[in-house]
Formats: structure tokens, sequence, C-alpha cells
């Protein structure tokens, strides 16, 4: 949400922001927000598909800073898409602007685009700090409203939306809250920050009520509000004329006035409108009478402000929310409130992505733009095959629907058992089967014939398109169903994964359990990628994946190799090849290109992991990806350097190296041969340049809380001791009210 022109407006005139010192207070934080703001705050890469590390220093230093002061923050981020739709025109409108971006981006002009692990890293962070967070089934704006109005504390975000609601703790705009500033002496502690209340707005509009700014934020305009709509209640006022000075929107100047005549938004809306059933006058005999057109679309925008008096958030935060059905807890679609507890608890835990909201709710997807090169298919073709499982454990997955699919699938090869709804969907099982490429489908894999396919959003060139996607589930034995998957035996859910993810399970063993699955999805991405990664390519990203797991390490005292000279030495001078790297050379888009093909696999192969439970450990995203350092080293590699050489000065950095780079050229999966599914894709696939198939979709997921936890644990307990203190005052507060 957001409404046009507000946030300008509000900047122009100071006297609508009050100075505050802001401490010892809760405070509640619009998580997707605040991770954007913090990746471009700091300073971190774009252009090389982004520097996790970077961000997450910046994240932890942030919620130090919070600590320092006596501020407990609450996290509320957003799910899913909205299953109304109102806001999709707005979506598409972003994503391809953001398609544009990552373009500018890849020409080395400007552009901002978010890479694609930023969330999945920075909800791993919030888990290993103790932070509390929720994610939520949809957009997050209401819910975070909600639960800083039952508070009376502040809200932290950038959304424009906050202008309108009313909440006596008040608004405080990102860049307005000055927490690098902040005052850490001996006697006080605070951040100085700038707060907003509706009160302010009013008191410069004799009369204006705070009950009218939902009509103001639906006439100006926010992403929910038809533009025809807003041009023919606007075409059929007279506003009153307000002085230029260069200060401010004279349309919303002139609105904010002219809505400070009425005393409530009905005899405003009876006003501009009159009564629009049948005969399209402005006459005023309309009270009373049924709202239609028009007068309908304005009351239901003016509802998305309306704050229920209670906020199911509280009872989350306090831990009581586990004595009940998650359904409960916040309002949720018809399709995802049928799911099973335990995927319901991982959405809103944040071990689910908001991709799983998606695909159940809508059975759509909106792919992220990347800096990529734009004459080739999108990078997100390469991870088709796992979406595709993905798709086909969340809409084939449960139990009636596999034994009623279970006929389907052993219908002879070529005749299908969908009805033919499509091109290739009866085609018994072209490149799906797991069992040695013989045409027919294994009984245990299933097509989606019977089941809604997915519509995936992508770039196509420097187009934001559309393609149909078909659900795929792979064979495993006992069958995998998913009300659950949380009790299905590991090795079941391991044995899928290393279908999708072709790895000899023996050849992981030696590798340290956090680089388990990335050596997954590399293997996975040396067989998908298109065109193939070349040596050098590899060999950088492996050296990568090294270089973060000594980064990592180094930075837990505990850990053997923090204290080991020559694991210094390596991460010095690879440290010193990104800063040369830095100093310019031309951006090599080949490289970029293939990188964010691994990216793509990289966070689809995490969705995966955590719908099946998690039989490998989550990754740390942070130490998972450095954009500079894989291009720098990819340039010295092709200038002569070796990685013998790179690594020089410890044994343990060239066996993780060794051990990975055997793990990922040993494909196999559980039967040796991988399940197949990126073909399957329906005959209403767009495609790419050159005749090239391909998706279109987005999702943003995160790695999940589960990654190994550096020395944060003083952070990590203090943050719980303020919970526990807020949990016992609110048993108080509740105690007094009964």
């Amino acid at each position: 949400m957001g409404v046009h022109g507000l946030t300008s407006y509000i900047e122009r005139d100071r006297r609508f922001l009050v100075n505050v010192r802001l401490q010892a207070t809760r405070l509640v934080i619009d998580g997707s927000s605040l991770y954007f703001s913090l990746y471009f705050s700091c300073g971190a890469d774009q252009q090389h598909g982004g520097e996790y590390e970077a961000f997450a220093a910046e994240v932890r230093q942030f919620f130090s800073v919070l600590l320092a002061c006596k501020i407990q923050p609450f996290v509320v981020l957003d799910g899913g898409m909205d299953q109304s739709d109102k806001k999709f025109p707005t979506l598409q409108q972003r994503a391809q602007s953001s398609i544009r971006d990552a373009n500018s981006l890849s020409r080395g002009a400007n552009g901002s685009v978010l890479p694609l692990l930023t969330k999945a890293t920075f909800m791993q962070l919030l888990a290993e700090l103790a932070v509390p967070f929720v994610q939520c089934a949809a957009e997050a704006d209401l819910e975070i409203a909600t639960l800083a109005s039952h508070w009376g504390c502040p809200v932290l975000t950038n959304d424009s939306d906050f202008y309108i609601f009313e909440l006596r703790g008040g608004y405080i705009p990102f860049r307005h809250f000055q927490w690098g500033s902040a005052v850490l002496g001996r006697k006080q502690c605070f951040i100085p920050a700038r707060s907003y209340t509706v009160q302010h707005l009013c008191s410069h509009f004799r009369g204006l009520t705070p009950q009218m700014l939902p009509l103001f934020a639906v006439v100006v305009g926010n992403d929910y509000t038809p533009a025809h709509i807003r041009q023919m209640f606007l075409s059929r006022v007279q506003l009153p004329m307000v002085g230029g000075g260069g200060k401010g929107n004279p349309q919303i100047e002139s609105l904010l006035l002219w809505l400070s005549q009425f005393g409530s938004p009905d005899e405003a809306l009876e006003d501009a409108l009159g009564f629009e059933g049948g005969g399209g006058g402005r006459g005023r005999g309309g009270r009373g009478q049924k709202r239609t057109g028009p007068q309908s679309v304005f009351s239901a925008g003016m509802q998305e402000y309306a704050i229920p008096p209670r906020s199911s958030l509280v009872q989350f935060f306090s831990g009581g929310g586990r004595s009940t059905h998650p359904g409960s807890l916040m309002g949720l679609p018809e399709a995802l409130a049928a799911q099973p507890e335990w995927l319901l608890w991982g959405i809103f835990t944040g071990r689910l992505p908001s991709l799983v909201q998606d695909v159940l709710v809508l059975q759509r997807v909106m792919l992220l733009a990347q800096v990529e090169n734009c004459r080739l298919p999108s990078s997100h073709c390469t991870s088709l095959a796992i979406r595709q499982v993905i798709y086909g454990l969340l809409l084939l997955g449960h139990r009636q629907q596999q034994q009623q699919q279970q006929g389907t699938a052993q219908a002879p090869a070529g005749r299908g058992g969908g009805g033919g709804r499509g091109r290739g969907r009866g085609r018994g099982g072209r490149g799906g089967g797991g069992g040695g490429g013989s045409g027919e489908q294994s009984g245990a894999e299933i097509q989606g014939q019977d089941a809604p396919n997915v519509v995936e959003y992508d770039r196509c060139d420097l187009n934001l398109t559309k393609n149909t996607v078909m659900p795929f589930l792979p064979a495993s034995s006992p069958q995998l169903y998913l009300e659950v998957m949380d009790q299905t035996p590991v090795a079941v859910r391991l044995q899928v994964l290393l279908r999708v993810l072709p790895v000899e399970e023996r050849s992981l063993g030696p590798l340290p359990p956090t680089l388990r699955l990335p050596a997954c999805v590399t293997s996975y991405w040396l067989q998908r990628c298109k065109p193939r990664p070349n040596p050098t390519t590899l060999q950088a990203v492996l050296l990568g994946l090294t270089i973060g797991e000594l980064g990592r390490r180094k930075s837990i005292p505990t850990d053997p190799a923090s204290s080991r000279p020559g694991v210094a030495a390596v991460l010095n001078r690879i440290n010193q090849l990104r800063l040369v790297r830095n100093e310019g050379r031309g951006f090599n888009l080949e490289v970029a290109h293939s990188l964010s093909q691994w990216q793509s696999c990289m966070w689809a192969g995490l969705c995966l992991n955590q719908l099946l439970c998690c039989p490998l450990p989550d990754p740390p995203c942070a130490w998972l990806y450095s954009g500079t350092l894989l291009h720098a080293v990819h340039a010295a590699l092709r200038g002569g350097a070796s990685i013998e050489a790179l690594l020089a000065g410890d044994p343990f950095p060239g066996q993780l190296f060794s051990s990975l780079k055997e793990a990922t050229q040993k494909p196999g999966g559980p039967s040796g041969t991988a399940a197949q599914p990126g073909s399957f894709s329906s005959g209403a696939r767009k495609r790419g340049r050159g005749g090239r198939k391909q998706p279109q979709g987005r999702g943003q997921a995160r790695g999940g809380g589960r990654g190994q936890r550096s020395d944060d644990s003083g952070l990590n307990n203090r943050f719980a001791m303020l919970m526990s203190d807020e949990e016992e005052e609110d048993e108080d507060e509740e105690e007094e009210e009964e």
C-alpha cells in the first residue's frame, strides 16, 4: 500500500513531524520495509548479485542499538500476495520496474534491485538474534497497525499508509529513525527520531477529523484505488484554491481543506457522488440507499484503514498462540486455513517461504528480477524443475489427491488421464521418470493432469510476461503426504530432495552440514544451467562457498578454525583480491548471468528443503554468496591464479574445497538417476529469445532460521530477557482487565 504523493507532502512541511527520543519502549517494525532500507542504506553491492555478509552486519548492528536503548522490537513481515487481487496491477508495475533497473545495472547504469536471498538472510538473522517476528498470510500493514494500536507503541516503516492510520504511539518513517546517531551514554541511551500522528496533520486543517483521512487516501490514490474512479470523484467536486508558495502538493492540500467541511465520510461521498443507482446525476436523494458503483469502491477502500479492536498477534508474541489452532491467529484465505497445522506454523514463524501461500491460495508466483543478461532467457529458467516439485508437493501432495492420481499416472503412455487439458499433458512421463527413461511414468511420480497449474510471472527479454507451469510430484517410498510431512522419516524426505538435487548421499558426508544443501544445489546447477558454466565459474562458486564457511567459522570464537593463523591468512588474501577487483575493471555480464542462475537455484533449493521440513540443514545465507568476491576470484583465475595458491597457508581450506568439488561433480540421487520434471511445462508457456522455453514468476523466499549461529548469544539472551519482562507485563494487564 501507499498514498500517492503524501510522503513528499509531509516531508515538505516539518510541522507534521515532532522530535522524539526513543528508548525503553516496544517498537512494531514493518519487516519488509526494514530489510529493504537496511540493504540499500548499508551500501552493499547490487550489480554483482548481492553482498549478504555486509547486509548481515548492518542488521546485527541495528538490533544491537535497539537493545542498548532498551527498545523491544517486534518484526511483522509481509507474506503472500493479496487474495483479492486489488493490488496485483501495482505488483506487476513494480516487477516491470525491477526488470528495467536490473537491466540498467547490467549495463553499468543506475538502478535499485534487491538481491534474491535478502529476505531469506534477514529472517535467518532474526531467528539467530532471538528477535520476535512473524510472517503474515498476506500484506502486513493492517496487522502492524492493529498490534501497535493495542500496545500504544510506535510503528517503524516507510509505508505512507501509516500517515492515515490513527495510532496513539505514532508512526516513525525509517528515514527519520536516526539509529546510526544513537546516544549511547552511561546515564541515558536513546535514538533520536521524528514521529507523526494523524492529530499533527488534522490540527493544521480546522474541522478535519481522523476519520476523514481514509477517504482522503482513497481519493488521492493508493495501491488499491482504480485511477478512473479517482478521476471521476475529483471531476465532481470543486476543490478550494490554495496558494502555491512552493510548499506541498496543491491537490492534496485543497482536498484536505475540502474534506474538513464535512462531519463524516458518508456526508462527503453523498456531496460528491449523490445516488449512483440509476440516473447518474449529482442528486442528493441517495442517503440511506444501498451503495453501488463508485460509492462501494470508496467504502471498500476506506475499510483497508479500519483497525480491528483486538490484535491476534498479541497472543502470538506472548507465546500463547501455540495452544490454539494457527488459523485462529489471523484471518486466513480458505485455501490456507484448510492446510495442516505444521504448515501454517511454518509460514507464521518464517520456516516456510511466502511462495507457499502464493501457490496454495492463488496458484500464482512472481519471480524476482536479477542482474543478468537480458538477451538470454531468465535465470529462473534454470530452477524450473525445482519449482515444479515444490508446486507438486503443495498441490498434488495431499493423501486423497495422490490416491486419485495413481490410476491416472499408470495410464498407458500417450493416453494420459487428464482429459487432454493442454498440449503435452497426456504424454506418459516425458523426461520425468526417475527409473531409467523408459518413457512411462512411475506409478509414484505424478504430473498435474487434474491439478491446477501455476502461473509464473518472470522476465522475457525486458518485459514481464506470464507462463503456465505444471506441478510434478517425484517418487518416494513410502509415499510422501503433505498432511504429515513433519512426521515423515528424514530418510524419505531426503530421498525426494536428492532426486531433484542429484548428489550421491555418501559424498555429502565429508562436508560440514551447512554446505550440504549448497553442494546439492551446485550439482543441479551444473547439470541444468544453459549455457553450461565454464570450469572457471564453477571454481569461483566453490571457492566462494569455501571462503564463506571459513568466514562463518572465524566469526565464532569457540570454533577451532577461528584460532588457526593459516585460515586468517587465506581470508585476508581473498579480501585483498576483492579490494583490487573493486578498483575498477569491466563488468563481466556472462559471469553475472551464470551466477544469477546459481542464486535462483539456491533460492528454489532452500524453498524445497524447507517444504520438506529440512532433511538437510538450511545453510546460513549471510555466508553463501558474495558477488564482488566471486567476480574477483573469477578474474584472478582467468588471469593465471591457481586455487592452490589462493588457499595456501592451511590444509583445511583446500580440503574443504576438494570435498565440495567431489560432491558437486558426482551427480546421483537415491537410485542413481534424478527426477526430471523440467520438461513438464504446459503448452501455454511463452518462449524466450531464440525460441527457448521460459518460465515466469516470482517468489521471495527465505532460507529458514536454522543456520549456524555466530557468537551473538549475549544479544540473543538479552532480547529474550526483554521478551520475558514484556510477557509478565502483558499478564498483569490481562489480570487487571479481568
